[in-house]
């Protein structure tokens, strides 16, 4: 009899090793693999945690989004010898509550800008100048990808006021040609090297295809934003320049984030200038 018992167990234990060892299996199961299987089966996930990237900026709030542009595209400016010549500008009528980031030449070509631009969904544009820009071009093909504007600000910053014609067309249709081979960009918004500009320049701009000229009423320097004219305060509508290549002054996302906050301030929130103009 104790024989038959002692066979018995052997058996019943011979049957329950395999069960056994899949137990254990089971409960040495990798837990992403749990989670895995948990959602092939359906079972609902936690969401990730909302976005924070603002704070990594230095803001204490995310940007509102920009509503859609209300502004109509702008009409050109007067006409010249049966010519309509581009309109110039430094300042959109629109009642929107957004103000537009210009940055000038392309010296600047921190990696941490572009980052900020794709994490804030931040809409800039960017007027380069060849002769500044030039040997980093990768860098500005990066903030392209990202939505921002390429726009002409010739090709070696000359002063263009009083120049003869054909020296003028040639600083804005050059820049025309070299930001299209390089970038792929077809710019319609030109700025003047210092703001400086006559009669000759909107015709040389207009016949490379420029349809606005676009100078700014507030600019950033190292003792805050000056104004050319009006309010000294940010205005929905407002065209920002922020000052370029201050080499001794904060970085560009710094000054940056100067302007986001006075925005905020004032109830505003960036747009694109390109739906705009």
């Amino acid at each position: 009899m104790k024989r038959v018992r002692g066979r018995l167990a052997g058996v019943v234990a011979s049957a329950l090793a395999p069960a056994l060892l899949l137990a254990g299996c089971a409960q040495s199961v990798d837990p992403i693999e749990r989670l895995g299987k948990k959602a092939a089966e359906g079972v609902r996930q936690p969401r990730p945690a909302p976005d924070r990237a603002y704070r990594r900026w230095g803001l204490t709030e995310p940007l509102p989004r920009p509503p859609r542009p209300t502004a109509r595209p702008l009409a050109r400016g007067p006409h010249t010898a049966g010519r309509a010549l581009p309109r110039v500008v430094d300042h959109v009528p629109t009642r929107d509550r957004v103000v537009f980031l210009t940055y000038d030449d392309g010296a600047e070509k921190d990696p941490r800008f572009v980052d900020m631009v794709r994490e804030l969904r931040l809409p800039v544009s960017m007027f380069l100048t060849d002769s500044v820009a030039g040997p980093g071009y990768g860098h500005f093909a990066r903030l392209r990808r990202l939505g921002a504007g390429i726009q002409n600000h010739t090709l070696d910053h000359r002063a263009l006021g009083g120049q003869p014609y054909a020296g003028q067309r040639a600083e804005i249709c050059g820049q025309q040609d070299r930001l299209r081979t390089r970038l792929g960009a077809r710019p319609r918004l030109f700025r003047p090297p210092y703001g400086t500009y006559d009669t000759t320049t909107l015709r040389a701009a207009a016949d490379c295809g420029i349809t606005a000229l676009v100078l700014w009423r507030a600019a950033l320097t190292p003792a805050g934003l000056a104004y050319t004219r009006g309010d000294h305060h940010l205005r929905p509508g407002d065209i920002v320049l922020v000052g370029p290549d201050e080499s001794t002054g904060p970085p560009l996302t710094t000054r940056t984030t100067r302007i986001l906050r006075g925005a905020r301030q004032r109830g505003l929130t960036v747009g694109r200038l390109e739906d705009y103009l």
